[in-house]
């Protein structure tokens, strides 16, 4: 006769579900990334030749991240952070225009207030745009970068920086070509900013997140190996 399974006491601390800590970690950072990104876009940096708005690099920190969990973890878990991150995306799109609409406190400077309001009150077009080009791009990016591992297996090492660079660079291509498309097609002529734009992100694309996915993987792979 088998014995019944013990109840558990009553008061005792439930086990809690088997989650790799980098994965955690990683998870805090892209939610963090995926609204720090929009505020950034509001300046204009100049990278010698090249101009670039500044929410490309909280962007290219979202394409390290999503590449990174897809080479330790797989692509299912790599596009469900994907799709996750629209949360605190959704959060800071419906909280925003709530604080906007808000009365300013009296002691608050105009001329703060008015910067404030500036650099927060986006219009609708670029809201919509934002979203739809984050959702395409990455996920667009952990296919790619999954796709040219094939069925081999691990696939680390310099073919992990190759595979980065080139799923990194094409997503951005796309990512860039949604969000001016969607945000200022019809405002002014957008040639120019678009492969402006594709030209510093590609750049940027092969310079900073080959390494920075090396260093990522480096760091979860020991982070999780480490005793709790």
């Amino acid at each position: 006769m088998t014995e019944a399974p013990h109840a558990p006491l009553l008061g005792a601390e439930p086990a809690a579900p088997v989650f790799p800590r980098a994965l955690f970690v990683f998870t805090l950072l892209y939610g963090g990334m995926t609204v720090l990104a929009g505020i950034l876009g509001n300046k204009q940096v100049a990278l010698g030749p090249l101009a670039v708005e500044a929410g490309i690099f909280a962007f290219l920190m979202l394409v390290v991240l999503s590449s990174s969990v897809a080479q330790l973890y797989g692509r299912k878990t790599a596009d469900r952070l994907v799709l996750w991150g629209f949360v605190p995306l959704a959060f800071s799109i419906v909280l925003i225009p709530i604080v906007l609409a808000l009365p300013a406190s009296v002691d608050m400077p105009a001329d703060r207030q008015a910067a404030f309001s500036l650099l927060l009150g986006s219009t609708p077009r670029i809201m919509a745009a934002g979203p739809v080009a984050y959702g395409v791009s990455l996920l667009l990016n952990v296919w790619i970068f999954q796709a040219l591992r094939g069925k081999g297996g691990e696939s680390g090492g310099f073919f992990m920086l190759v595979r980065g660079a080139i799923a990194s660079a094409l997503s951005q291509v796309v990512d860039t070509l949604i969000f001016i498309s969607l945000a200022f097609y019809g405002e002014f002529p957008i040639r120019d900013l678009l492969l402006g734009q594709m030209l510093a992100k590609v750049v940027l694309s092969i310079v900073l997140v080959p390494p920075l996915i090396a260093l990522a993987v480096a760091f979860a792979r020991r982070m999780d190996t480490r005793p709790a």
